[in-house]
């Protein structure tokens, strides 16, 4: 299980990893608008291709409403 910090940039083109914090948070574009839980789907469904995992193993633990969320995968 790992835990990765996240800020999502929503309404973008595509959906894709652009880069990193200096604290180590991911930078992630989200190809969706942040209304009823869209962006939420999309940023899970990308994280699991990119980890090689089932989408249910892939869990925002907070910040659901936010930019800025702690996402766990569990493998």
């Amino acid at each position: 299980m790992k835990v990765y910090k996240i800020k999502v940039i929503t309404g973008a083109a595509k959906t894709e990893i652009f880069g990193y914090l200096a604290d180590g948070t991911m930078k992630l574009k989200v190809a969706a608008i942040p209304e009823d839980g869209k962006a939420n789907k999309v940023l899970t469904n990308f994280l699991a291709k990119e980890f090689g995992v089932k989408k249910d193993q892939i869990e925002i633990i907070s910040g659901a409403s936010s930019r800025t969320k702690l996402v766990r995968v569990n493998d």
